[in-house]
């Protein structure tokens, strides 16, 4: 089980301890590090400034929303990280939801999910391979443009830049059992968004995954003495998402929080966060399930906790970490 730090999207600017986040953990031997956006900071600058201060470690987006770019676009921001950094480019891509694409990026939210998902990977797969003209006669990503509001003068074109990786990892942020068993299908890795060590039958995934597939979630890790004052954070992240990232009726989040057997709370979540009782939203938030899906407490405490992680099919582990002797800590006992 390889380590990956996840640094996350800013918040009002940008967060002055990352950049040395990113070289310590680079220095401890971590694989890879790892960016985000929702609206505001965009995932691919902070990395590609990352990347000219490091030398080894692997760069990902986890994830980079597929609303925000046409997936051509999407396509060269990583071929051209990618040659800029060495080879080091990995993409995690996602769909968001309604209030995020619509709201922010002032685009419909896809009518079929799974259809716009599967055709935005084609789209950079064929991007990145160069074996001819990008085509596609897709529904939501036809290359040329079909709409009826076009020209009907588009043609299919092929890079002008040649991808130093045909074969540039791509990884999906996925939650539905559909999407999950969509992204086995066609992506190179999965970014679950929580995973429980001790609930893996909650994403259906099979007992043998596609060779090479690589499973990386997201955690919180903190060493820590108080694990109530350290789940905070993790409450805090839930209370939002759960409560703030979707509307009352389509929330992917606490559609999955339901499904790990928490659907009275996580509708009061949603309800207390609607009603503008944020705080209250965060203590709503059950401790056992920001236990469950995050390595809080002192040293001994995670080291037994990681051994759960260790038996399941997770690859990566991509830590969210607010300071460098969690990192170390973690990169000790992941030795």
């Amino acid at each position: 089980m390889r380590l990956g730090l996840a640094l996350g999207y800013w918040g009002r600017g940008p967060n002055p301890g990352h950049l040395d986040l990113a070289r310590e953990a680079e220095r401890l031997g971590y694989a890879s590090v790892w960016t985000a956006e929702a609206w505001g900071s965009d995932v691919f600058t902070p990395l590609t400034w990352i990347a000219a201060h490091t030398s080894r470690i692997e760069l990902g987006t986890a994830i980079a929303q597929m609303a925000a770019r046409s997936p051509t676009t999407t396509a060269m921001h990583a071929l051209t990280l990618d040659h800029l950094s060495g080879g080091r480019m990995t993409l995690g891509l996602g769909l968001s939801g309604p209030q995020v694409v619509e709201g922010w990026y002032g685009r419909p939210f896809p009518k079929s999910p799974l259809t716009a998902t599967r055709e935005y990977v084609d789209v950079i797969r064929q991007t990145l391979r160069r074996e001819g003209p990008v085509s596609l006669e897709g529904r939501f990503h036809s290359h040329p443009y079909q709409g009826e509001d076009g020209t009907g003068l588009g043609k299919p074109l092929k890079s002008i830049t040649h991808p130093l990786r045909a074969e540039l990892p791509v990884l999906l942020g996925a939650e539905g059992p559909r999407n999950i068993a969509q992204t086995l299908e066609i992506a190179d890795g999965w970014l679950p968004l929580y995973w429980s060590p001790t609930r893996p039958d909650v994403y259906a995934l099979p007992d043998r995954l596609p060779p090479g597939f690589r499973v990386a979630p997201l955690v919180r890790a903190q060493v820590c003495d108080d694990v109530a004052a350290g789940l905070l954070p993790v409450k805090a992240m839930l209370g939002f998402y759960i409560g703030g990232m979707g509307h009352a009726t389509r929330n992917f989040h606490a559609d999955l929080m339901a499904r790990m057997g928490y659907e009275p709370e996580a509708r009061r979540i949603q309800d207390l966060f609607a009603e503008g009782r944020r705080d209250e939203a965060v203590l709503a938030v059950p401790d056992a399930f920001a236990d469950d899906i995050s390595l809080v407490g002192p040293r001994e405490r995670i080291a037994e906790r990681l051994e759960l992680w260790r038996k399941g099919p997770v690859t990566d582990l991509l830590v969210t970490a607010p300071d460098p002797a969690t990192l170390r800590v973690l990169a000790d006992l992941c030795r």
